[in-house]
């Protein structure tokens, strides 16, 4: 990033002052529709062919200079849009994480509340056996029954979870 500013930098740089073309060993600067050699204005002086090849070759520079800030706007754009494409995977990632966790919470509960149930169905049909069979005491039988009421609590509150 430090590079693409740097060298955004030195081309506006570049664009803003004059262009430099070298020709016949010579460094011209061309400013507008003016050619200076040094600081000295030789616009007049030159033949219209060395005149207009100068400021072809000008163009052709100031033209490239374009290119390559038109290149870099084009791998700014597409970094920010590469950076938008992160984050959103990122964001669907987290998404898909949170849906996984509530799903095996839900999953935990649906199997808390089948073994509740197993457990309340087992736990009245051993009642209902040693009750026909009349192997229950007065005192055994109100303990079934609070085992019963607690196993049926059970069964509500996680049913109400669900």
């Amino acid at each position: 990033m430090k590079y693409y500013s740097l060298l955004l930098v030195l081309l506006l740089t570049l664009t803003c002052f004059a262009q430099s073309v070298e020709k016949d060993g010579k460094i011209y600067k061309v400013k507008k529709e003016k050619i200076f050699l040094g600081d000295t204005d030789v616009t007049e002086t030159l033949s219209i062919e060395e005149k207009q090849d100068i400021l072809k070759q000008a163009a052709i520079i100031s033209d490239k200079i374009k290119a390559q800030q038109k290149a870099e706007k084009a791998t700014k754009k597409l970094e920010k849009e590469k950076k938008k494409a992160e984050k959103s995977q990122k964001k669907a990632k987290k998404a898909q994480k949170k849906a996984e966790k509530e799903l095996e919470k839900r999953e935990k509960l649906q199997n808390n509340f089948e073994k509740a149930q197993s457990n309340l169905k087992k736990a009245q049909s051993k009642y209902n056996k040693l009750k026909s069979k009349g192997k229950l005491s007065p005192n055994d039988e109100i303990k079934w029954l609070e085992k019963l009421k607690k196993l049926t609590s059970k069964l509500e509150k996680t049913k109400s979870k669900l």
